[in-house]
Formats: C-alpha cells, structure tokens, sequence
C-alpha cells in the first residue's frame, strides 16, 4: 500500500499542477458550469479514452494519460461545486480554490486507503479497459442521480461516486506508467 499512496501522491502533485497552471490562465470560470455539466465533461473524456481502447488507435494528438488526469480535475472540481453555496462567487481567488482542490485531494486519498485496505489492492489485477467501464457506469449513475434531482433510496450520492471516478483514473493512469516502464 505504501508503494500505492506514493505513487497516488506523484499523480495527484502533476493532476494539481496542471489545476494551477489553468486557474492561472482561465481564472476560476469552471465555477459557471452545474454539477451536470461537469458529468457531461467527465462523460466525453470516459467515451474518449473507451473510444480509442475499442478502436485501438487515435487522431487527436492529446494523450490518453491526459484525459485521465482531466477525469481527476473535473471530479475534483464536481464536488468542489457540490460544496460551495449556489450564491459563492464565481471568481475564486487562486490560492482559495486551491485550498478547497487540496482538501478534497485529502478526503479521497484517506477513501483510497480505506477501500484499498478492505479490497486488498485488487485493482493491479484488473484492465486498464474495465476501469475505463467503471468510470464509465459511475457516469451513468451520476447522470440518474442528477436527472433525480440527488434523491436516492439506498445508493451512496453523487459524490461517492466522483470520488470512485478520481480514485480509478489514478489506478489507471499508475498502471499506464507501469506498463510504460515496463516497455524500457
């Protein structure tokens, strides 16, 4: 596991980067986006990287390690807007918004290592391809939530599963730099 949270923090310190570096250069504009248009972000980004997988090939230049790290800001940035009060500003100062993207870095990491302690780190056995279907029903059951207007009878919310979106797309994104390495 420690191998685990190391690699989880190496990830999370490039997915933070590239948050700052676009907060620098487009302020905090994703604040104007619903939570719903955040699960179509995440959605177009999950049938991408699906897309290639199924076709075995890609047009666009941009790497498929960057969608994932995209599925990481967008959650992230899901259930920021989740917690903010629909009267906040949109206009975040930098150094706030970054504050509230590391908070909830904390919160899924500590997820992380409770579901890796009970699952045994079951997911270096699986397809990069089922992860991908993973993120993808996690998707689909947001969209059902949202179209329910956030009631559910007995399934955990909508954030739960963002947070399941940003933990697999970090198992993937290690296992894409582990079969990276393994081709050196």
């Amino acid at each position: 596991m420690e191998k685990t949270l190391k690699q989880f923090d190496q990830i999370m310190k490039e997915c933070a980067t590239v948050f700052i570096k676009k907060t620098k250069d487009y302020g905090t504009s994703w604040r104007i986006l619903r939570p719903s248009s955040l699960t179509d972000q995440l959605y177009i980004k999950a049938k991408r990287i699906r897309s290639i997988e199924e076709k075995g090939q890609q047009k666009v230049e941009d790497s498929i390690a960057s969608d994932y790290m995209g599925l990481v800001n967008y959650s992230i940035l899901a259930i920021i807007q989740l917690t903010m009060d629909s009267n906040a500003p949109l206009e975040l100062e930098p150094k706030v918004a970054v504050e509230w993207y590391e908070d909830q870095v904390n919160i899924t990491r500590d997820l992380l290592i409770s579901k890796n302690h009970d699952y045994g780190e079951v997911w270096r056995e699986m397809r990069l391809s089922s992860m991908t279907d993973l993120i993808l029903m996690k998707l689909l059951r947001i969209k059902q939530i949202e179209d329910n207007k956030g009631e559910t009878l007995i399934s955990e919310g909508v954030d739960a599963n963002y947070r399941d979106i940003i933990n697999y797309a970090i198992f993937s994104l290690i296992k894409l730099e582990e079969q990276k390495n393994q081709k050196k």
